[in-house]
Order: C-alpha cells, then sequence, then structure tokens
C-alpha cells in the first residue's frame, strides 16, 4: 500500500529502452490497426529497423504480446483500484463498472488482446492479473460474487465493442441495473 490507501501492483518487468520503444510501437499498431496488423515485421519498419533486430529484445511476437497484455492489466487494475478506494461502498460497483467500461471501450483491441483466448499466466509477472483483478472483490466483498460481476462487465464489454447491442442507448439502463443487482447481492451476503 503506498499513502494513498491504493494497493501496488507488483514490481513490473524491467526492459532497456529499446525494449521498451518496442512495446510503445506495437501497442500503436495494435490499438489503431488492430491484431493483424501487428508482426515482427511491421513492428521494425514502425522502429526503422530491421525485424531481426527485435529478436534481440523478444523471442517472438508472442513476447511482444506478452509485454502489452502487461500493460492492459496494470493500466485497468490502476483505474478500478483508484475509483475502489476513493468511492463510498454502496456505490463502489456501479463507479467500478462505468470505469472499466470507458477504459476497455477506449483500448477495444489492447482490451481483446488481454482477455480473449488462452492466456500463458506462467509469462505474466506473478500476481500482477490477481492484483488487476482484485477491485472486483473490493467492490463487492466475495470472490464468486467478484468473479460474477467481472463475467458481467466483460460481457457486456465485448458486446459492446462488436457492436451486437441493437439500440446502444439502452446500455446506461443495462449497466445501471446490473450495478444494482451486484450491489444488493453484495449488500446481502
Amino acid at each position: 500500500m503506498t499513502t494513498t490507501g491504493i494497493p501496488q501492483p507488483p514490481a513490473p518487468r524491467e526492459y532497456s529502452a529499446r525494449a521498451t520503444e518496442i512495446i510503445a510501437a506495437a501497442r500503436a499498431v495494435y490499438e489503431h490497426d488492430g491484431p493483424d496488423a501487428l508482426t515482427m515485421r511491421r513492428l521494425g519498419e514502425e522502429l526503422g529497423i530491421r525485424a531481426p533486430s527485435l529478436y534481440k529484445h523478444f523471442a517472438d511476437k508472442q513476447a511482444v504480446e506478452t509485454a502489452l497484455i502487461e500493460q492492459s492489466l496494470a493500466e485497468v487494475g490502476a483505474v478500478c483500484h483508484r475509483v475502489v478506494q476513493k468511492t463510498q461502498p454502496g456505490e463502489r460497483v456501479a463507479a467500478l463498472l462505468r470505469t472499466y467500461r470507458e477504459y476497455c471501450v477506449a483500448h477495444p483491441n489492447l482490451y481483446r488482446l488481454a482477455t480473449s483466448g488462452p492466456i500463458d499466466r506462467a509469462a505474466l509477472t506473478p500476481g500482477l492479473e490477481e492484483w488487476a483483478g482484485s477491485p472486483w472483490f473490493l467492490a463487492v466483498g466475495d470472490p464468486y460474487l467478484a468473479q460474477a460481476l467481472w463475467s458481467f462487465a466483460h460481457g457486456m464489454v465485448i458486446l459492446e465493442i462488436d457492436g451486437r447491442y441493437e439500440d446502444p442507448s439502452t446500455l446506461p439502463s443495462s449497466w445501471a441495473a446490473g450495478a444494482e443487482a451486484f450491489t444488493a447481492a453484495a449488500r446481502n451476503q
């Protein structure tokens, strides 16, 4: 914990200045053009270097993607921890859902990378994924309810990103209904 009361994430992986530059370029490509656009060749072009030079810093594209997943987990974890710490208990669920939705919808490609498909947990910084997910528990106080709350939020975000809601103007009401239901469930445990 810090003096602000917000739990700090595990110490981030340390990268060289060049590796940090590679991660930043990969993120820009990934966020702007999507996952299919991120290749080692494209990354080399973005940085003005030959693709084989990237392998001095990252074993393969998966290693670059793991660095992006860690960035995403650290960022979303930080914004969620902040909102949970500064919000009153009866308002935490709604504030957490609002914050999570805003972050994830603003970073749809990065969000998909971090939350879709299998994940190589052994490649992640130990404790990072658990820390990033802990605001859900802090908001409701029960591990199963926290998992259900995150699953609700994840489903809503993915469906919104995919444009699957016929009338997007109804989304605030759906988010509010979910927040009310989970807030009530947390009070009743």
